[in-house]
């Protein structure tokens, strides 16, 4: 079967006064219609891949790869405006925190609305009636009360539902959650987690999870990308993920708490020069 995307020998660099920052270094992967998670600590290049694959790297940063392909689309070689029909319609990404990717000053049927009317030829009652559903969808008990709420009226819990919803809303064939639950609380998260299971199970899209989590990625993934100062040291199935045999991975799952053991203090990762080579 013709993998959704296909990433080869992916670079994200940042000129700085010091010299060259490489962001994310030679990452290659092929996603189907699936769910692959990316798990790393903070700052090994999860959420520029992330960003990269959307488009979205600032300016001043410098993307390159050998292959970045979806769907049979070139995503280097094609032009701006081509990038920004694909966003929102055919690929989608649901970002870590609602308070900071929802507009303050906007109704929050009014961004789903916006999202569905700029890449379909619909009138505003059917927009409407489709982000009542689309929010329906999500879990949201009265959709229409808050269709008409600002996003400082309702919790991070109903934000990020909303912000689901928002990015499913047009169809996508590709989504990526950049730390989709990091803001919330432990049940909430299973909320959300159940939702975009069921979303993703039902429309056959390819999801990509980004999380430092692994507990969490294990669980809800198919399959596991570990990545450590810009590149993948190990990819695996999630079920074997307690398999690992990557150091660092192993160095990571070794700092998680146990129920039932006493580890006072917790390990702290032992990170070693050749990992970053």
């Amino acid at each position: 079967m013709t993998p959704l995307l296909t990433v080869e020998n992916l670079r994200v660099r940042y000129p700085t006064r010091t010299g060259m920052i490489e962001a994310v270094r030679g990452v290659s992967f092929m996603l189907g219609r699936e769910r692959l998670g990316i798990v790393g600590e903070s700052g090994s290049g999860k959420s520029q891949t992330g960003r990269a694959i959307m488009g979205l790297t600032p300016s001043h940063g410098i993307v390159t790869a050998e292959r970045l392909n979806f769907s049979g689309i070139d995503l280097l070689s094609i032009s701006a405006r081509e990038r920004r029909s694909l966003r929102g319609k055919r690929i989608a990404m649901v970002l870590q925190d609602p308070k900071y990717s929802l507009d303050p000053v906007m109704t929050i049927g009014k961004q789903i609305t916006e999202t569905l009317r700029t890449h379909e030829k619909v009138s505003k009652a059917e927009a409407r009636d489709r982000a009542l559903a689309m929010l329906e969808a999500v879990q949201i008990r009265d959709p229409k009360r808050v269709y008409d709420l600002h996003p400082h009226e309702v919790s991070g819990g109903m934000g990020q539902r909303a912000m689901i919803a928002m990015m499913l809303i047009a169809g996508p064939e590709l989504l990526i959650a950049d730390e989709p639950t990091s803001a919330l609380d432990v049940t909430v998260q299973l909320d959300v987690l159940r939702i975009m299971d069921r979303l993703v199970s039902e429309r056959g899209m390819g999801l990509i999870f980004v999380s430092h989590d692994l507990r969490l990625v294990s669980s809800f993934c198919d399959r596991v990308i570990v990545m450590y100062a810009g590149k993948i040291v190990e990819e695996l199935k999630a079920s074997d993920l307690n398999n690992a045999q990557h150091p660092y991975t192993r160095g990571l799952l070794n700092c998680m708490p146990v129920i039932g053991e006493n580890r006072h203090p917790l390990p702290v990762l032992d990170r070693k020069p050749e990992w970053a080579a």
